[in-house]
C-alpha cells in the first residue's frame, strides 16, 4: 500500500496528508475491501473518458463531412502509403479515415505475368506490395478507391471495366464510374489523353500487342460521353491526368520553376487532358484530385452565371437539338417501320451495299453516316445522326441548372517517394443533396459507410450498354455521339427501371464479392519476371454487376474462344509506337530499386508533415 501512497503523492501533493490515515486503515482491512476502494478511487476517470469517446463518435456520425486521405501515383508502394496515412492521422489527431484515394498508377499486379503487359520499360517492372493484398496476407486498413493511370496491370483491370474489388477493401473505379459513400458522391475517370485513340472504341483484348499495352490506358470519348450525361451534382472527381489548362488557375510561376518543361506545354495548350476539362466544366465538383505530373499543385477554378447572350445562344442550341430529336421520334411512329431483325448490339447495314467486305467481328460497326435517309426515317431516335456541335461549344454544355457548385478546388499530388508531397488529408463536406438517412451504414465499427452504386450512373450505364464494343479491329471507331437530347429520354427510361429493380429492392450496396482470378504471386517460389502474357479470366464481379443491371457481359468467353485467340497471338499493327508521353513521368531514373521506393530513411517525415496541413487553396488566385 505504500506504493499507492507514493503514486498519490507524486500526482496530488496536497492530498498526501489526507490519504495517509486512509491508507493506514486499509492496511488493517481485508483484501476485498482494498479492491473495492481501489475501484471506487480510480474508476471515475475511465468512465468519463468512455463517455467522451461515445459522444465524439455520435457527433462524427451526425457530421456530413468525411475524413479522407488522397495520394498521388501509387507505383505499387501500398505499404508506404498506408504507413504514411496512419502517421499523418496520428499527427492530426484523427482516429480513422472514411476513405483513402489513390490517383492512379496503382499497379494491381497479381503475378509476374501481369508485369509482362504493363506499359513501362522492363527495368521498372516490379511486383510491388500488391500481391500480398491480393492473396489476403495483408488487408488495406482503410477503404481504398483508385482510378487507372498509364502504368497499370492492364490484364487485371480489363476484367473490371465497370469497376470492382482488386483486393479486399480496395476498389477500382473502372474506365469511368460514379459511386456513393454516405453523403459523398464520387466520380472517376481513368487514363491519359492521346488524341489518335480518344475517339476509338475499346479494341484492346488479350493477348496484347506492344501498341495495345500502351493504348489500353488512353482515355476514350465513349466513357467521357457517359460522364457528360450526368445532371446531378457531384462532390468529388478523381482523374489520373490533369484537366487541360488547370495550371492557369493556380500559381503557375511556381509550377514552372519546379517543372520547367510544363511552361511550353502550357503556352501551346497541350498540358493536361481536354476530356477531363470537359468533365470539370460540366460536373463542377467541390473537389478534384489528380496525379500523373509528379508534383503537388493546388488551384481553384470558379464559374460565373452565363450572360444573357450566352443563355440565348444555349437556348437556341437546345431548340435545334430538340427539333432533331423530335424529327426522329416522328419517324419512329411510322406504321411502315421495317423490322431489321438484328440483336441490340448490331449496327444497321447501309441501304445500298458498298464495295466493302463485311467483317464478322462483333467489334466492327457501320458508321451512322452510311445509312440512307430513306432507311433512317424508319429507325428509332437512337439511330439519329451524330450531333453537330456548334463551333466554340465544348461537349457537356450547357450545364444543367441542378448542378449549382461554382468553385472547384483542384489538387494534384506527387508520387510516393521520400521527401515528396504525395499525401494529403482532407475533411470534405458534400455539396450534393444526398440525404444521410438513406446512406448505407457499415457493419464494420471502424468504417462509417458502405460503398454504394449511384442510381443515375446505373441508368446511364444501361442506356449506353447496347453501343459498347470491346476487342474489335485495331483502331475501330467508337459509336457516334447522338447528343444529349437523344440520350436524355433513354436515360430517364432506364432511371425508372433502376428504381424499380435495384433501388426499391435495396440492392445499391456494392457487394463484398472479391474473388481471386489469376493465381497470386508466391514470393521466393515463383519467378519475379516471365516472358509470357497472362490468361484472360471472367471475373465473377463483372458477371454479377451485368446480371444486376441486365446488360451483356462482353468480358465473358468460352475456353475454346480464348484458346483460339491465344494461339493466334497479338493483333499485328502497322506501327508499334513508343511508350506514351506519360511514361516519362512515371518514374525517376535515379530511383530504380524497390528499396528506394519504400525505404526512404530521411524524407518520410517531411511527407507526413506536408500531408497534415490543409492545401493552400485560400492563397490561390482563382479565375
Amino acid at each position: 500500500m505504500s506504493v499507492l501512497v507514493s503514486r498519490c503523492t507524486l500526482r496530488r501533493p496536497r492530498t498526501t496528508q489526507s490519504l495517509a490515515p486512509i491508507c493506514t486503515t486499509i492496511l488493517k482491512s481485508t483484501t476485498v475491501e482494498t479492491n473495492l476502494f481501489r475501484r471506487r478511487l480510480f474508476s471515475t476517470t475511465p468512465n468519463i473518458q468512455e463517455k467522451k469517446e461515445k459522444d465524439k463518435k455520435k457527433k462524427r456520425d451526425m457530421d456530413r463531412s468525411l475524413r479522407i486521405a488522397v495520394a498521388g501515383c501509387g507505383h505499387g508502394t501500398l505499404d508506404a502509403l498506408y504507413a504514411s496515412a496512419q502517421a499523418s492521422c496520428e499527427a492530426r489527431g484523427w482516429d480513422n479515415l472514411d476513405l483513402f484515394i489513390v490517383g492512379g498508377d496503382f499497379q494491381a499486379v497479381r503475378n509476374a505475368k501481369d508485369l509482362s503487359v504493363m506499359s513501362v520499360p522492363a527495368k521498372y517492372r516490379e511486383l510491388g506490395d500488391f500481391p500480398e493484398y491480393y492473396s489476403g496476407k495483408k488487408k488495406a486498413p482503410y477503404l481504398t478507391v483508385f482510378v487507372g493511370g498509364n502504368h497499370e496491370a492492364s490484364a487485371h483491370l480489363w476484367e473490371l471495366f465497370y469497376g470492382g474489388w482488386v483486393a479486399p477493401n480496395i476498389y477500382y473505379m473502372g474506365a469511368a464510374n460514379v459511386l456513393r459513400l454516405g453523403p459523398l458522391r464520387i466520380a472517376g475517370m481513368g487514363g491519359i489523353y492521346n488524341e489518335p485513340h480518344y475517339d476509338k472504341a475499346h479494341y484492346e483484348r488479350l493477348p496484347f500487342s506492344r501498341s495495345h499495352m500502351s493504348s489500353f490506358y488512353h482515355t476514350r470519348e465513349f466513357d467521357v460521353r457517359k460522364l457528360l450525361q450526368l445532371r446531378e451534382q457531384v462532390d468529388v472527381v478523381l482523374s489520373h491526368d490533369w484537366p487541360r489548362a488547370i495550371e492557369n488557375y493556380g500559381n503557375a510561376a511556381t509550377l514552372f520553376k519546379w517543372k520547367p518543361d510544363f511552361r511550353k506545354e502550357s503556352l501551346d495548350g497541350s498540358l493536361g487532358n481536354p476530356a477531363a476539362a470537359y468533365v470539370m466544366d460540366r460536373l463542377r465538383p467541390a473537389y478534384w484530385f489528380s496525379a500523373h505530373m509528379h508534383c503537388k499543385y493546388p488551384a481553384v477554378k470558379t464559374y460565373k452565371d452565363p450572360s444573357k447572350a450566352e443563355l440565348a445562344k444555349m437556348k437556341k442550341e437546345q431548340e435545334e437539338q430538340k427539333a432533331a430529336a423530335a424529327a426522329s421520334e416522328e419517324a419512329t411512329a411510322n406504321p411502315d417501320e421495317i423490322d431489321l431483325d438484328m440483336d441490340d448490339e448490331a449496327e444497321p447495314s447501309p441501304a445500298k451495299p458498298t464495295d466493302t467486305t463485311t467483317s464478322s467481328d462483333p467489334g466492327s460497326t457501320t458508321p451512322v453516316d452510311a445509312i440512307s435517309e430513306e432507311l433512317r426515317a424508319q429507325l428509332p431516335a437512337s439511330f439519329a445522326k451524330p450531333v453537330q456541335r456548334p463551333s466554340g461549344v465544348n461537349p457537356g454544355q450547357p450545364v444543367p441548372p441542378s448542378i449549382t457548385n461554382k468553385a472547384v478546388r483542384f489538387l494534384a499530388l506527387d508520387k510516393c517517394l521520400p521527401g515528396r508531397k504525395y499525401l494529403q488529408l482532407c475533411e470534405v463536406t458534400p455539396v450534393s443533396k444526398s440525404p444521410m438517412e438513406k446512406s448505407k451504414k457499415s457493419d464494420n465499427p471502424e468504417q462509417r459507410y458502405e460503398l454504394e452504386y449511384d442510381p443515375e450512373w446505373l441508368a446511364i450505364t444501361r442506356a449506353f450498354a447496347p453501343y459498347l464494343t470491346i476487342g474489335g479491329p485495331h483502331m475501330a471507331p467508337a459509336p457516334p455521339d447522338l447528343g444529349e437530347e437523344v440520350y436524355r429520354p433513354m436515360i430517364d427510361q432506364e432511371r425508372a427501371w433502376v428504381k424499380l429493380n435495384i433501388v426499391d429492392k435495396g440492392k445499391l450496396a456494392v457487394p463484398h464479392n472479391f474473388a481471386l482470378t489469376a493465381p497470386p504471386h508466391r514470393r521466393g517460389v515463383d519467378p519475379d519476371f516471365v516472358d509470357e502474357q497472362p490468361d484472360e479470366y471472367t471475373n465473377p464481379q463483372t458477371t454479377a454487376f451485368c446480371e444486376l443491371l441486365g446488360v451483356p457481359n462482353l468480358w465473358d468467353a468460352s475456353p475454346e474462344e480464348r484458346a483460339r485467340r491465344k494461339e493466334e497471338g497479338p493483333k499485328v499493327t502497322s506501327a508499334e509506337p513508343r511508350f506514351s508521353r506519360g511514361g516519362g513521368r512515371g518514374h525517376d531514373s535515379k530511383f530504380t530499386k524497390r528499396e528506394r521506393f519504400v525505404k526512404g530513411g530521411r524524407g518520410w517525415g517531411k511527407s507526413v508533415e506536408a500531408s497534415v496541413h490543409a492545401p493552400d487553396w485560400g492563397s490561390v488566385h482563382s479565375k
